[in-house]
């Protein structure tokens, strides 16, 4: 079944003109698709908010179409280059991620359309064995939900879609917050499989769509470091934790909320792991108790959630990272390892690693890097847009 969708037309009146100031379309012709509002000279015609837009250079070269949207700061979202139907443009490029992913080997679980990467602005759908969980981030996808549905059921043929699109951002987007069933039936806990293990995630209640999917193949890459003691922090369901726990004696894993813990203990019973103990607490805190106490790990993972939201909050997300890092130091034994991540696509590659040097010099402690890795295939990124690079994965020895 369907849900209802509130009837929207595409187009009303004649169909926007967005003319750019001069030199402001390097960005757009290098491959970034936003077009900001503070660089365009002039829009003709009027239209409704969230339909296709025919995006100028200050000259009248055709650049591009996408969506527009007044309310935002991102006032066009490129996606068409050429005069391809529009429906046809989606279809298309909705078979062909897939494709993509099929062709590198993913089948059970994976991102399956990844936004701006994709070329469908604002659209993420994630696959979790036989149901999909997607966001709508902007009002042009939103208005097109409906017919989303319609294109995603023809290529995937699920048992159900989920939509997971109650996140901050699409306040920007003049959009309410939403969650519900869109198609078919979804249980409460829809099982996977990833590296070898069975899991069960949680679309309605878990973190972004259920399950951090970019971490997959980092995740694999933590067994060859885990040995001995192994701290996972800020665990959620328990990826790194349950990857840890196949090649190391002990795994304790750390997350402030007793419900992901719940959901660590279930995921190791269904997979006949013994060997992990899940304590509840702020991360913070527990560490530097930890410090305090002398505690050592031969392996320390670090995953926290994006310490910020905008540009403006870098400075102080960089030093919850700089404090994280050094507790974190602190308690690898020597000749241990510390795994550090950093989903903030405000802190670049380069950034991060200067806080980890940094880190490492306030906690009196040597490391060499071992390891740089990012987010899985399946989460590419554009060349040109470097936010879309978002993931930082460290792998650091420490003396």
């Amino acid at each position: 079944m369907l849900y209802f969708f509130p009837a929207l037309r595409y187009n009303e009146g004649m169909p926007y003109e967005v003319i750019l100031k001069k030199g402001e379309e390097k960005r757009i012709l290098a491959g970034h698709p936003w077009v900001y509002a503070n660089e365009v000279a002039r829009i003709e015609g009027k239209d409704a908010n969230g339909s296709l837009a025919t995006v100028r250079s200050f000259d009248g070269r055709f650049l591009g179409k996408g969506y527009i949207n007044h309310a935002s700061k991102i006032l066009v979202r490129i996606f068409l280059y050429d005069e391809t139907e529009e429906r046809a443009a989606i279809r298309e490029r909705i078979a062909r991620a897939n494709a993509l992913r099929r062709n590198m080997g993913y089948e059970n679980s994976y991102r399956a359309v990844f936004a701006e990467a994709d070329l469908l602005p604002a659209l993420i759908v994630d696959k979790y064995g036989d149901y999909l969980c997607v966001q709508i981030l902007s009002l042009g996808m939103y208005k097109r939900k409906k017919f989303l549905v319609e294109a995603l059921v023809d290529e995937f043929h699920p048992r159900g879609i989920y939509e997971r699109s109650d996140v901050a951002v699409r306040k920007k987007e003049g959009l309410p917050e939403e969650t519900g069933v869109l198609y078919g039936e979804v249980p409460d806990l829809v099982p996977i499989t990833e590296n070898g293990l069975s899991l069960e995630v949680d679309l309605r209640r878990g973190q972004k769509t259920g399950y951090f999917l970019d971490q997959k193949e980092n995740r694999f890459a933590v067994r060859r470091y885990a040995h001995g003691e192994v701290l996972d922090c800020f665990s959620n369901a328990g990826g790194f934790a349950l990857n840890a726990a196949l090649s190391a004696e002990h795994v304790t894993a750390l997350d402030a909320s007793s419900s992901a813990l719940e959901c660590v203990r279930r995921n190791a019973e269904r997979n006949g792991i013994r060997n992990i103990d899940t304590v509840c607490g702020d991360a913070f805190a527990l560490l530097r108790d930890y410090v305090a106490e002398g505690r050592k790990f031969d392996l320390v993972v670090l995953d926290p959630p994006a310490f910020c939201k905008s540009a403006a909050e870098a400075e102080d997300a960089v030093k919850g990272y700089l404090d994280i890092n050094r507790l974190g130091c602190k308690l690898v034994r020597s000749g241990g390892f510390l795994v550090s991540c950093s989903c903030t696509r405000f802190i670049s590659p380069a950034l991060f690693e200067r806080t980890l040097t940094e880190a490492a010099r306030r906690a009196g402690r040597r490391v060499k890097c071992v390891e740089v890795r990012s987010q899985a295939p399946d989460h590419p990124a554009l060349l040109g847009d470097e936010e879309t690079r978002y993931l930082k994965f460290f792998v650091l020895q420490v003396e």
